[in-house]
């Protein structure tokens, strides 16, 4: 399998941590945050992966070529502006398609995107079989938890809009009607995604833009963008020093093995 780690955020929200150097190098006991997240999807079979970068990009080429890729193939998609989520992946979208000197089925099956700031448990064969199961354009690993942002699902769970915080009004993609009075589920992101190829083609946006807004764009058109239910899984936001430090206990205390 494939996938994109997303890695080329300036990481501001882990000052001091990201001072001299970019959060993907931000160490929990001793290992750097990319170097878990790569450990992580090899587990799961991925071994081609694309990282975008921004951020001190030299010091990510540097890490890795000390360090044989970790036994992977590597490609860096390195962005001299910052893209979001979405422009990121458009930009890389060439690693995903396939070539004459690949297997056939090479730029049919679904790759995974894995924000390099989260570390989770979470089962991603299990993710893609109910992805590939569904026939589902995307798929978004999510939970039910406090957020100051929420995406909205209707009861078959597919993403009908989003909404900031408890109060604000909801900015719906497409109707989520139940006895007809409009409802949908909040469920908060958990930055994994599982992606079929055939989105790449679809992402009319230009320049830097977040995903979600490519998803919603395209649930309105009545594309299947899906939510998997990730409550029983371990997760953790690395985006703050307290949620790195709280990892390296968790780690410590072998409440998530990796």
């Amino acid at each position: 399998m494939k996938a994109m780690i997303l890695a080329a955020g300036l990481g501001t929200r882990l000052r001091p941590l990201t001072d001299n150097r970019p959060k993907a190098l931000v160490e929990i006991n001793g290992r750097t945050l990319l170097e878990v997240t790569l450990s992580g999807l090899r587990k799961f079979g991925v071994n081609e992966v694309i990282i975008n970068v921004h951020h001190f990009a030299d010091m990510i080429v540097e890490y890795l070529k000390t360090n044989d890729n970790f036994g992977m193939r590597i490609e860096i998609s390195r962005e001299e502006e910052l893209l979001d989520t979405g422009g990121a992946l458009k930009k890389a979208a060439h690693f995903f398609v396939g070539d004459s000197s690949r297997p056939a089925s090479s730029g049919q099956e679904p790759f995974i995107v894995h924000n390099v700031d989260v570390l989770s448990a979470i089962d991603l064969r299990r993710m893609v079989q109910f992805h590939t199961e569904h026939q589902a354009l995307a798929t978004l690993a999510v939970q039910d938890r406090k957020t100051s942002r929420y995406l909205l699902f209707d009861d078959q769970f597919q993403l009908c809009g989003r909404r900031s915080g408890d109060d604000q009004e909801p900015e719906l993609a497409r109707p989520s009607l139940v006895g007809g009075r409009e409802h949908a589920r909040s469920l908060a992101f958990s930055g994994i995604h599982v992606i079929s190829p055939r989105l790449l083609a679809l992402m009319a946006e230009d320049g830097a833009f977040s995903i979600i807004a490519s998803y919603l764009r395209l649930a309105a058109q009545g594309e299947k963008i899906l939510a998997f239910r990730a409550d029983e899984y371990y997760w953790r936001d690395l985006g703050r020093p307290e949620g790195v430090a709280q990892a390296a206990k968790d780690l410590k205390q072998k409440v998530i093995a990796r």
